[in-house]
């Protein structure tokens, strides 16, 4: 059985691939490198992490992206020998704007060379290719119209090269975004995310003898959608793409969240997560058209992984040796970098939270020269809402931001300790909703909120105008600031997440 999510935690916006007997699901990863997440499958049940494709600024710069900017749903296809990803970097997306830019990038194996980017054109994002049977390579993408009162505004469709017009083969219905299209037995079929990324979130199918449309919706409604059940185990079920096996079974990769409470808020962020298709009357449809946490695996020799070693991300700039080392003792030592509302360098390294209980403990080295220093770990949402336990010149201090508002829930003072340089065990552990931290294996006596790293706590919205959304999901990790760039450096070894 495939047992859902496939990818848990922060791991959205799934783009699904079948090369040969291999399979790649690719994800967003917004302001966090390396861009564009992908894991590799030969079973749809076994997953296993290659990194990301886009570790380097040649290929991704995020220098100052807003939080959930960045890296919006990339798109991964495989034709003429070569794969192809197509993703969108946002700029802004707050006050009815999105300076968004989209690229494409090739390579001839999934682990690179990738080329060096290229714009593509279109007013959107959720850029996608389609490469038709006669040797034609379209682009897809959502419109976006930033005029007063406009927004969403529909699916165009142009080829890649020779310069033809886009074309609006959909207009937008309820937030359209999200396009694919697929070929299949004289039709061309149109999936489409619709109804925006949280509770009300779908995925459908229309279809059409033309690839420029008019295209029909599948009578039978959505074909995926937990809209209408709050009692699902996986919510927010949308934004699909469809693979078909090397047998001929069709599936169907899908974001979905699984919230603390019936429609509450979501700390592992939006997951990945697969369901069967089986075609009746000529559509792609799912069981009951509802997110299953148990499916049927695919007719294909199961083929696990051995574990996988520690899975690190770092916040907007990528993992260089100018600030990040790891040494053979499984140790990383950490250049200090902005404050934690800094967009440009902040020296975070962290992982993605993927379970409601969790610890995660290190034991780090570092004297603190000034007030402007400190070193620590941390339970990350995004530049406005974390928590952080940290050492300082003040001791050992326990700091929380709630959107933005920072406040000191404990202080261990630790004078004799910093100064003779000894190693300090520090831990966190989430228990559904509650955070606590530890100090050389003693809980602090503080419980924090655990929700408020949540993407539901993260939305922004004033007025009808949105100033911050929240797409990433909760981060546990290591972090070292040096606010004043007088180049303190911390080293953390032993770090364990359990």
């Amino acid at each position: 059985m495939i047992r859902n999510p496939v990818l848990p935690g922060f791991h959205p916006d799934p783009s699904i691939l079948r090369v040969g007997d291999d399979y790649y699901l690719a994800t967003s990863t917004f302001e966090w490198y390396p861009g564009v997440r992908v894991h590799h499958s030969r079973d749809l049940v076994n997953w296993r992490p290659l990194g990301g494709i886009l570790g380097e600024r040649r290929l991704l710069d995020l220098s100052g992206v807003p939080d959930s900017g960045g890296v919006w749903a990339p798109d991964l296809t495989y034709a003429n020998g070569l794969f192809h990803l197509v993703y969108s970097v946002m700029d802004t997306y707050a006050h009815g704007y999105k300076d968004v830019a989209n690229y494409l990038t090739t390579a001839p194996a999934i682990e690179g060379p990738w080329s060096d980017p290229v714009r593509l054109p279109g007013p959107g994002f959720d850029a996608a290719l389609f490469h038709d049977e006669d040797g034609t390579t379209y682009l897809l993408y959502m419109v976006f119209d930033s005029r007063p009162g406009r927004g969403f505004a529909g699916i165009e469709l142009q080829p890649l090269a020779g310069g033809g017009k886009p074309r609006l083969i959909l207009e937008n219905r309820s937030i359209t975004e999200g396009p694919h299209v697929y070929r299949v037995g004289g039709w061309y079929y149109l999936m489409v995310a619709e109804g925006g990324t949280g509770y009300e979130h779908r995925v459908s199918v229309l279809r059409s003898r033309s690839l420029e449309g008019p295209y029909e919706d599948d009578p039978a409604g959505p074909m995926l959608t937990a809209a209408h059940d709050p009692g699902l185990e996986l919510q927010k079920a949308g934004h699909g793409c469809l693979v078909r096996t090397q047998d001929g079974e069709w599936y169907l990769a899908h974001l979905a969240a699984r919230p603390y409470t019936p429609r509450g808020r979501c700390v592992l962020g939006r997951e990945s997560a697969i369901q069967r298709v089986e075609w009746v009357d000529g559509w792609p449809r799912v069981a009951g058209g509802v997110p299953a946490v148990e499916v049927p695996a695919p007719a294909l020799p199961p083929h696990p992984w051995p574990a996988p070693g520690d899975d690190w991300s770092t916040l907007r700039r990528p993992a260089s040796p100018d600030w990040v080392t790891f040494d053979d003792d499984r140790g990383v030592t950490i250049t200090g970098g902005q404050s934690p509302y800094g967009r440009r360098a902040p020296s975070l390294v962290a992982r993605r939270v993927t379970s409601t209980r969790f610890t995660l403990e290190t034991s780090v080295t570092f004297e603190p020269g000034t007030v402007h220093q400190s070193a620590g770990i941390t339970a990350y949402y995004n530049s406005r809402n974390w928590y952080h336990l940290a050492l300082t010149t003040d001791g050992l201090v326990l700091t929380g931001s709630d959107r933005g508002a920072r406040t000191v829930h404990h202080t261990v003072h630790l004078t004799a300790h910093l100064a003779a340089g000894s190693p300090a065990r520090l831990g966190l552990a989430f228990d559904g909703p509650v955070l606590r931290f530890s100090y050389d294996g003693e809980t602090l006596p503080v419980e924090l909120d655990a929700t408020i790293l949540s993407d539901e706590y993260a939305d922004e919205i004033i007025d009808g105008q949105i100033r911050s959304f929240g797409f990433t999901g909760a981060f546990a990790g290591l972090w070292v600031q040096d606010l004043a760039g007088e180049g303190c450096r911390a080293t953390f070894r032993d770090t364990t997440y359990r």
